[in-house]
């Protein structure tokens, strides 16, 4: 079938990331943070200089990956109460589609709630059409339809470059895919939400028995579209001895939302090593996981020494092995963090490594008193 009749057919066929916006409270040094850790460029700005009177934002961009953080100017609107109940959090997983107003009424057919009906923007670079879905607690997903823009980010932003020459550059890639956190029995709702409005299937999922420990529990199912270039993992907690990982971030983020964004790299190896000289905190993993390493996972490129030195998980499926590891949450609140994952053919997200993973979570959440 070719690349128009399937648009033709579900106008949500042939999508991609375009931007994840976080809701801060404040913009200005959370982009000199994100870009001296993770090695981001300011790329965008818009706020009051630029006839942007409620709100700032700062557009960062490393290679495919473009995130947008956004603090209000205002005592009590939509950010200052997001950023009060959830702190720093992901708003909108923005997704760019070629046809903004089809894409629309499909989610909308599919049981979607609008927020924003589409709308044009337009500058001397071209235009922009956007259109706002609501999903999981207050995360949003906005259509985005860029029409060869060629402009640094939209209408409504400037170009305002910004770069930070003392940070290692790390080499993150692009979104590989976005995890939410929803409340209990919820799970497979919102897998039914992403198959209905976006047409997605189930690529794979957990249940406890998967991913357990003596202590805690969850459950999970990933949603991809068709191509597996969009992955929606959905988690919910499960019942264990003690409070999972899900609900410790249900209570302190307020609410279902995205838990962590995992990115890709080329070279798994010289991205910890940049991240970790930028001062980047990741969770540990139990020394023991190494001994019998590839006994476990087979023959892998890297040398086992090195990944038991930078704390790097390895997981294997019949299509080849990954690589991962895990950031500590990227503010006070045990919230949002990131996942950096290196694909050698693997389409898996790291069963075999969840027991170790989940260790490591717990002795966290036991140093913050929520286990």
């Amino acid at each position: 079938m070719s690349t128009t009749s399937t648009l033709e057919t579900n106008p949500l066929a042939k999508i991609d990331w375009d931007y994840v916006e976080f809701y801060v409270g404040n913009a200005k040094q959370a982009t000199h943070y994100y870009c001296t850790a993770f090695g981001f460029d300011q790329v965008a700005y818009a706020g009051p200089e630029t006839g942007v009177k409620d709100r700032a934002s700062y557009v960062l961009v490393q290679n495919k990956l473009r995130f947008v953080l956004t603090s209000s100017l205002r005592p009590d609107d939509e950010i200052t109460r997001h950023v009060a109940q959830h702190g720093d959090g992901v708003r909108d997983i923005a997704i760019v589609v070629h046809d903004v107003q089809a894409a629309y009424e499909r989610a909308l057919a599919g049981g979607a709630k609008p927020l924003e009906k589409p709308a044009e923007t337009r500058d001397e670079h071209g235009r922009v059409i956007k259109a706002t879905i609501a999903t999981y607690g207050d995360t949003v997903h906005t259509f985005v339809q860029r029409d060869g823009y060629t402009g640094v980010f939209m209408p409504g932003y400037v170009h305002a470059p910004k770069s930070y020459p003392s940070a290692q550059k790390p080499g993150l890639q692009f979104i590989d895919h976005c995890v939410g956190n929803v409340g209990w029995g919820e799970m497979d709702s919102w897998g039914d939400f992403y198959a209905k409005v976006f047409g997605f299937s189930q690529l794979i999922s957990f249940d406890d028995k998967d991913i357990s420990t003596e202590y805690t529990a969850l459950k999970s199912k990933v949603m991809t579209d068709a191509e597996h270039r969009v992955k929606f993992p959905i988690n919910e907690p499960a019942e264990g001895k003690k409070k999972s990982q899900i609900e410790e971030y249900l209570d302190f983020y307020g609410g279902p939302g995205v838990q962590h964004i995992a990115i890709r790299t080329d070279d798994i190896i010289s991205t910890i090593r940049a991240l970790k000289a930028n001062g980047v905190d990741f969770l540990d993993t139990p020394d023991s996981y190494y001994d019998d390493l590839e006994s476990r996972v087979g023959r892998i490129d890297e040398a086992t020494q090195i990944l038991r030195e930078l704390r790097i998980l390895v997981d294997r499926d019949d299509l080849g092995y990954m690589l991962q590891i895990f950031t500590k949450p990227l503010q006070d609140r045990p919230t949002v963090f990131f996942e950096i994952i290196q694909r050698k053919g693997s389409l898996s997200f790291g069963k075999g490594n969840f027991k170790a993973l989940f260790v490591s979570i717990e002795k966290e959440q036991e140093k913050r008193g929520t286990l």
